[in-house]
């Protein structure tokens, strides 16, 4: 059974005869012709039967001995056509279908592998059809990573929806941002559109930890924080970026950038390395005379 991650090329159609004399058909014509207008027949049929639930009433061995009818007719798996497929193994969607190579192609349930195939962690949504007489074709949609969520001081990978994605290889998904706090997650999506308005500093953006489930504060990548305010962050975001591009804020020796009250901006400078005490003149300790 092949296993493909694109649509397969449409074979072309023999070119029309040029001649218009009618052409007396071998034996074998014959016979083919007979076989494919009994096989359009069974599959008309077999799609009404199906449809209307008459399969099932046939009982479980009639059903059997006509899926076995349909499928020495041609009606058989041969080929699994994938599409949308990046990080889903391959062994993972065959598992989900449960199909192998001969498998009646009317036997195969297009619901009940959906939901099988969306069970699968990677796989967002997905659809199943079949393509008489002998192909399924899948379209998958997968699950997008967003960020790194720290969870009980580990990162997880977790897409748009706040789902966490299950991977061995953090370091294959790159220079994403980690979100910090119980409800990340799921604010986490829109924080990021949020921040991508100011594409030159979402870049910088380091982590991002949510206080009380209401509002977030941004660290940058050279060790700034931003405390952004719980209602309109769109607009004080976009009055840092202001404030970075006249004034160079988020150059400056600080600490922190409070950003939570509309009318004023507190700034915590960074303190600077402590100047060393003199030593006492006179007696020093431990030692005597």
């Amino acid at each position: 059974m092949r296993f493909l991650t694109a649509r397969a090329e449409k074979r072309a159609k023999p070119a029309a005869a040029r001649s218009r004399r009618a052409r007396r058909w071998t034996r074998g014509q014959r016979l083919a012709a007979t076989g494919s207008a009994l096989l359009l027949a069974l599959v008309g049929g077999s799609w009404g039967l199906e449809r209307s639930g008459a399969v099932a009433a046939i009982g479980h061995t009639g059903a059997r001995a006509f899926l076995a009818t349909t499928a020495a007719l041609g009606l058989r798996v041969r080929d699994v056509e994938v599409e949308g497929r990046e990080h889903a193994s391959r062994a993972a969607v065959l598992d989900a279908l449960e199909v192998d190579r001969g498998t009646p192609i009317l036997a195969v349930d297009p619901f009940a592998a959906k939901a099988r195939l969306e069970s699968i962690a990677w796989v967002r949504a997905a659809s199943v059809e079949r393509r008489l007489p002998d192909t399924l074709f899948i379209h998958l949609v997968e699950r997008q990573p967003l960020a790194y969520w720290q969870r009980d001081g580990k990162l997880v990978l977790i897409d748009r929806d706040g789902v966490v994605v299950p991977t061995d290889h953090l370091d294959e998904f790159g220079n994403l941002p980690v979100l910090v706090g119980a409800d990340a997650p799921q604010a986490g999506g829109a924080l990021l559109d949020m921040l991508a308005t100011e594409p030159t500093l979402a870049p910088r953006v380091a982590a991002a930890v949510r206080i009380g489930g209401r509002r977030w504060t941004i660290h940058f990548d050279n060790g700034v924080d931003v405390a952004l305010p719980e209602d309109n962050a769109t607009a004080a975001w976009h009055r840092l970026a202001a404030l970075e591009h006249s004034d160079g804020i988020l150059e400056r020796a600080i600490e922190q950038v409070d950003m939570r009250l509309p009318d004023r901006l507190t700034i915590r400078v960074a303190p600077s390395e402590m100047p060393k005490t003199p030593a006492k003149k006179g007696r020093q300790p431990g030692k005597t005379t």
